[in-house]
């Protein structure tokens, strides 16, 4: 298994530390300039008391704006991101290019970001609901990892892609335990088609609608 993502984040004292280890300050500390402001409005300067101003010639001035890595670390603290989807979503929020990809780059580089953690944790999300292999690794091509990393993400996950397929038979079409099920031609090709879509290969799908517990 990989290195666990670093622990520190402090979201709420308006810090990020990458793995403190001891008193002082980290290697990899995010300038303060990127670390998450406490969400507090700014406070109103003078030239804001004016009647035109509003109630009691004030102004409530908005949070400031949140850079490109600031806004990446509140997406990677949900949950793990691929490299190229935390790009896409930033992106799309109206932030610049350039500067999301330098963003994403120094997170990275300090092990807030990992593409193989990312593919590994889907791998486990995704199989516990019930998808095979075949479909993960479609989903994974997708993020933009190649075929080494999609194949070492596959490898890692420790759980049984057969016994998987069965249990959905078994949750799904229950007919099939049963002996009569066994010569329901039409019942066991529905299951087939349910397990092919839900990305399992021939093989599994072939033992795991028989049931035979030789295989």
């Amino acid at each position: 298994m990989r290195e666990a993502k670093p622990q520190g984040l402090e979201l709420d004292s308006g810090s990020i530390e990458a793995g403190r280890t001891d008193g002082g300050r980290p290697e990899g500390d995010l300038p303060e300039g990127d670390r998450p402001n406490d969400g507090s409005p700014e406070e109103a300067s003078p030239q804001d008391a004016s009647p035109e101003n509003g109630r009691g010639g004030r102004r409530r001035r908005g949070m400031r704006e949140q850079s490109a890595t600031q806004r990446a670390l509140g997406l990677l603290t949900r949950r793990e991101h691929s490299r190229k989807e935390l790009q896409r979503k930033l992106t799309s929020r109206g932030m610049d290019a350039a500067e999301v990809e330098t963003a994403v780059e120094t997170l990275s580089g300090l092990g807030w970001q990992d593409d193989a953690r990312f593919a590994e944790s889907l791998v486990r999300s995704r199989a516990g609901s019930g998808y095979g292999p075949i479909r993960l690794r479609a989903e994974l091509a997708t993020h933009g990892l190649d075929s080494e990393a999609i194949a070492r993400a596959l490898d890692s996950y420790q759980g049984d892609w057969l016994e998987n397929a069965r249990d959905l038979v078994r949750r799904r079409f229950a007919g099939l335990s049963g002996e009569a099920g066994s010569e329901d031609l039409a019942l066991r090709r529905k299951a087939a088609d349910f397990l092919i879509r839900r990305g399992f290969d021939g093989e599994r799908v072939r033992k795991a609608i028989r049931f035979d517990p030789d295989d």
